[in-house]
């Protein structure tokens, strides 16, 4: 038997519970893999909450998208894949389980340097900022602003702009200021004065604005910081956002994500897990829970109560 949380109302995190069910096999064109761990996204309570249109549920749901772990079963017509493969799942049709099926194009090559926790941690918040920094076309040498900073979607687009070459200033509280330090950043305290502050950490100006915020605030300072709004995205849509026209991805904006958006996504895994081997890039897990504790998880992660990925692991 495997396990997974379902859900088949919308709701609460009450609203998920822990069941038994037959373990998967695999289709044609298919592989099983044995979850080691799932990330807990944003993206999960929207789904589970109604707020995110998905749809009249009519079969049981399993949440999460976010998966590491281990081929079990290798279906027919499925190449360059093996049993006792290590593996990071994008899109996975149901994390929080213990298994869970996916197709080849699903897959990427977990190092051996990187742990099942690290995989699962990094996917969407990974994905996310390196798409966002390809689409803002951010270049070596110049400034870029990232309001959150110390979210995980903030944490991952710091490393990556550092990497390329730029230089970092993010916002965040002065609590997780430390942190953004740490990770090659500036940090500058939100609040009153804040298109002042960002001003004297970068006296050259600022060209791109990375916002994982959507605050009035943030769109009011980036509006006069960049006079291009094809250079300021948004992962956090809001009427301020709309009235820039910014760029937006998916929770930043209310249309599909473009085949190219989702291509550059694809591409990020690969990049950012060698990354990772080579220990130029990490995620930070903040708490690892139980599968059977999917609510607190998503509880803890809605309140953004701790900093960090929290993870669910079978």
């Amino acid at each position: 038997m495997a396990q997974q949380i379902q859900y088949t109302e919308f709701g609460e995190p009450e609203v998920m519970h822990l069941v038994d069910v037959p373990q998967p096999t695999a289709g044609d064109g298919e592989v099983v893999v044995a979850v080691r761990a799932a990330g807990v996204n944003p993206l999960d309570s929207k789904l589970r909450s109604g707020a995110r249109a998905s749809g009249e549920i009519t079969t049981p749901r399993v949440p999460g998208g976010d998966a590491a772990g281990e081929v079990v079963e290798v279906g027919a017509g499925v190449a360059g894949w093996a049993v006792g493969d290590r593996v990071v799942v994008q899109n996975a049709r149901g994390a929080y389980a213990t298994h869970t099926v996916a197709t080849p194009q699903q897959l990427h090559a977990l190092p051996d340097a990187v742990t099942f926790e690290q995989g699962a941690a990094m996917g969407i918040p990974a994905s996310t900022a390196y798409q966002g920094l390809v689409e803002l076309e951010l270049r070596a040498g110049e400034t870029l602003l990232i309001h959150a900073g110390s979210g995980a979607v903030g944490q991952a687009a710091i490393q990556l702009g550092v990497l390329q070459g730029a230089t970092v200033i993010a916002t965040g509280s002065e609590a997780n200021h430390d942190r953004i330090r740490a990770l090659g950043a500036t940090p500058v305290a939100y609040g009153p004065g804040l298109l002042d502050r960002v001003r004297e950490a970068a006296p050259g100006g600022v060209d791109v604005i990375y916002d994982c915020v959507g605050t009035e605030e943030s769109m009011a300072v980036s509006a006069q910081l960049v006079a291009d709004p094809h250079r300021i995205g948004t992962i956090v849509w809001s009427p301020a956002a709309a009235a820039l026209g910014v760029q937006g991805w998916m929770g930043g904006k209310p249309e599909p994500l473009s085949e190219r958006t989702i291509q550059l996504r694809h591409e990020a895994y690969p990049v950012v897990l060698g990354r990772m081997a080579s220990g130029s890039f990490e995620v930070e897990v903040a708490k690892v829970l139980p599968l059977a504790e999917a609510a607190e998880a998503q509880r803890l992660n809605v309140a953004n109560a701790v900093r960090g990925k929290i993870l669910l692991v079978p």
